[in-house]
C-alpha cells in the first residue's frame, strides 16, 4: 500500500510551521498508525533528513502520549480507540493524509506533532487528589459502596488526559477532562470531604490555563478514545455552583 502523507513541520513553538509531503511505500496493513511512521522516521534518517517528531510511550491505548490531528479529526477518527490502536487496514492504497498536532492554546507545539500538556498536570495538582489516608485495599474493601456507583466513578476514571477532547472543540474548552477527574472522586465516598474544595480549585485551574467554555457542542465526546460522557460536565458545573453557595474556597494542595 502506497500512501501520501503532509506532516506539520514546526521546529519550536516559536516557528510557524508548515506542511511537509512525503511518499511512502510497501505499507503493510497489518502495522499500527505509529509503525507505520516509525518506518517514515527511518527512511528520512537514512536520507540524512530530519525525522518527524511525535509523542507515544505505552502504544496500548493507555496513556494517551500519542494522541495528534489525522485528517482533521483528533486520533484518526476510530471510535473508541488512541493513534496507536488505529491501523493501517483502515487505510486504502493510494490515500493522501494530512497529519497535524492538537490545536488549542493550552497545548503549545514542542516540534513536530508533539504538544505541551502540562496545563492538563497543572489542573490535576490543583485538586485532583484526596488528601486523607485511604489505606490498604482490604481497607478500602470494607467501605460499603453500591455497584452502579462504583461502575459510574469507574467510567470518567477512564478518562486518559490525552486532550482529544480539547482539540476537537470549537471552544478548545477542556471541562470533558476536568469533570471526568472531579467526577470520579466526588462520586466515591473518599473523596467527599474534599468535593467543595476540588471542584473550585480544578475549575479555576482550567480558567488560568485559557481553555475554552462548553457549548454542548459534543465533538469532545464523540472524539474522546475512551468515550467519556459529556454528563458529567454538568455534574462539575453543578459542584462548582454549590461550592460557590456554600461560600468555600480552593485550597490547592493543602486540606480543607
Amino acid at each position: 500500500m502506497r500512501l501520501t502523507l503532509h506532516i506539520w513541520r514546526q521546529s519550536g513553538p516559536a516557528d510557524k510551521g508548515r506542511f511537509a509531503t512525503y511518499e511512502l511505500g510497501s505499507v503493510n496493513t497489518h502495522m499500527s498508525f505509529l509503525e507505520m511512521l516509525d518506518v517514515l522516521n527511518s527512511e528520512l534518517i537514512e536520507r540524512g533528513e530530519e525525522p518527524v517528531v511525535f509523542e507515544h510511550d505505552c502504544r496500548e491505548g493507555i496513556c494517551g502520549c500519542c494522541g495528534f490531528v489525522i485528517d482533521g479529526v483528533p486520533h484518526g477518527g476510530q471510535r473508541g480507540s488512541t493513534v496507536c490502536q488505529l491501523h493501517m487496514r483502515h487505510f486504502s492504497d493510494g490515500d493522501e493524509l494530512f497529519l497535524e498536532p492538537f490545536r488549542a492554546k493550552g497545548f503549545p507545539v514542542i516540534k513536530d506533532l508533539m504538544v505541551d500538556r502540562g496545563a492538563f498536570d497543572r489542573i490535576m495538582q490543583a485538586g485532583g487528589f484526596i488528601s486523607v489516608r485511604t489505606g490498604s485495599a482490604p481497607d478500602a474493601n470494607a467501605i460499603p459502596i453500591a455497584h452502579d456507583q462504583v461502575e459510574h466513578a469507574m467510567d470518567f476514571a477512564e478518562c486518559i488526559g490525552c486532550g482529544a477532547c480539547v482539540a476537537s472543540c470549537p471552544n478548545g474548552a477542556a471541562m470533558l477532562f476536568v469533570s471526568a477527574k472531579i467526577a470520579h472522586l466526588g462520586l466515591l465516598p473518599q473523596g467527599q470531604p474534599e468535593r467543595d474544595a476540588r471542584a473550585l480549585a480544578m475549575v479555576e485551574a482550567m480558567e488560568r490555563e485559557a481553555f475554552g467554555a462548553c457549548t454542548n457542542f459534543r465533538a469532545c465526546e464523540a472524539t474522546c478514545p475512551k468515550e467519556i460522557s459529556i454528563s458529567g460536565i454538568a455534574r462539575m458545573n453543578k459542584d462548582w455552583r454549590r461550592a460557590l453557595l456554600r461560600g468555600g474556597t480552593a485550597v490547592s494542595g493543602k486540606r480543607k
